[in-house]
């Protein structure tokens, strides 16, 4: 199953895919973190979105489309960037790793933490890629 991106039902079906992944399960075992993806307006996204995810050891422990933004002060990474810097890392355009060296993905948070976790990064992408059918 599939679905268009930005969503809330592409965001509930990739909590879906990370909690039933067995790849990614494995090799997420140790990531320790909340994330909000902070898409920038640009393009065919005519309003800023925030989405939260809730990562922790392997699993997707919950997953919020459009939140008020004073609901996680904290959380562990913020991903910002132009909608359409996303949607290429979906579509394989561009690799998430470039992106996030060369500022074009903007991280809030440890970016060491980050680096010493690459397979786990490439492997979550991979899965909002195989559930990505649509751009917006």
């Amino acid at each position: 199953m599939a679905a268009v991106f930005p969503s809330a039902d592409w965001l509930k079906l990739l909590e879906d895919k990370l909690n039933h992944d067995a790849h990614y399960n494995e090799i997420a075992k140790k990531w320790e973190g909340d994330l909000i993806f902070d898409i920038q307006a640009e393009g065919s996204l005519s309003q800023p979105l925030l989405m939260y995810l809730d990562l922790w050891h392997g699993e997707c422990r919950g997953v919020e489309y459009a939140p008020d933004p004073t609901k996680h002060p904290k959380a562990t990474f913020i991903l910002r960037s132009p909608y359409n810097n996303f949607t290429s890392i979906l579509q394989g355009k561009l690799d998430p790793m470039t992106a996030m060296m060369t500022s074009k993905l903007k991280v809030e948070g440890s970016l060491a933490y980050m680096m010493r976790n690459v397979p786990t990064i490439l492997d979550f992408v991979r899965c909002c890629r195989e559930i990505t059918t649509d751009i917006l």
